[in-house]
C-alpha cells in the first residue's frame, strides 16, 4: 500500500487534515485534486478505543464494517406463515436472522457501492441521513457483540419454529424418508411381492 507508514516510526499515528474523511491535503502547488486517501499503520496491531489521541476518529482504524452489511427490522414470527417468510427471505444468497434484546432483523450482507478501497466513503458529504445518524459509540469496531439468536439457513429457522410452535399441521417442508438401498446379491423386490405382476 504507497500511503502506509510504517510502525514505530514518525507519523505512527498519522494526522489528518479533515478527520471527518480521513483525508490527507495534496502537498503539491496548483495539483489536481485527487480522490482523498488515507495514510494507514502498515502494521497489524489495532487501536484501541481508549488509545485513540485527539482529534483521531475511530473510522480511521477501521474496516468499514458498518458498510458492508445493512439490517432492517422484520416483526416477531407468531406462526408457520410467519415462518415462511423468513424461510424465504433466508433462501436469498448473502441473507440470514438475527434478534437483538427481543428484536428481530434482516441482516443483508452487501456492501455499499460507495465504499472505497481505503475504507472510506466516497460520498461522505451527501450520504444519506442513516449514515450521518450513526455513530461509533457502540458500533462493531471492537468485535464484542453478540447476537441472541442467529439463523444462516432455511433449516435452522425451520427447526428453530418446530421447537417454538410444535410440527407443522399437514405437509412438512422437509423431504420424504428415501426408501432403504438394496444390499448388493439380494433381491431389489420384497420376498413377498413377485417382480412379474400375476394377471
Amino acid at each position: 500500500m504507497p500511503d502506509s507508514i510504517p510502525c514505530g516510526g514518525k507519523g505512527d499515528s498519522p494526522i489528518f487534515a479533515d478527520t471527518k474523511t480521513g483525508t490527507v491535503p495534496s502537498t503539491k502547488i496548483g495539483a489536481v485534486p485527487t480522490p482523498p486517501t488515507i495514510a494507514k499503520p502498515a502494521c497489524l496491531a489495532k487501536v484501541r478505543r481508549e488509545d485513540l489521541r485527539p482529534g483521531d476518529v475511530l473510522c480511521n482504524h477501521c474496516t468499514a464494517k458498518c458498510c458492508r452489511y445493512f439490517a432492517l427490522p422484520i416483526d416477531k414470527p407468531k406462526t408457520w406463515e410467519d415462518f415462511d417468510y423468513i424461510r424465504w427471505y433466508l433462501l436469498h444468497e448473502r441473507a440470514s436472522i438475527f434478534t437483538d434484546e427481543g428484536c428481530w432483523y434482516l441482516l443483508v450482507h452487501n456492501g455499499c457501492k460507495h465504499l472505497r478501497d481505503d475504507q472510506l466513503c466516497d460520498i461522505y458529504d451527501t450520504r444519506p441521513q442513516i449514515c450521518r445518524d450513526y455513530t461509533t459509540v457502540d458500533c462493531e469496531y471492537d468485535d464484542e457483540w453478540v447476537y441472541d439468536h442467529y439463523w444462516e439457513t432455511p433449516e435452522q429457522i425451520e427447526e428453530y419454529a418446530e421447537a417454538l410452535l410444535g410440527p407443522r399441521e399437514g405437509e412438512s417442508i422437509r423431504s420424504a424418508k428415501p426408501q432403504a438401498a438394496a444390499v448388493v446379491g439380494e433381491p431389489t423386490t420384497p420376498r413377498c411381492q413377485s417382480p412379474i405382476p400375476i394377471p
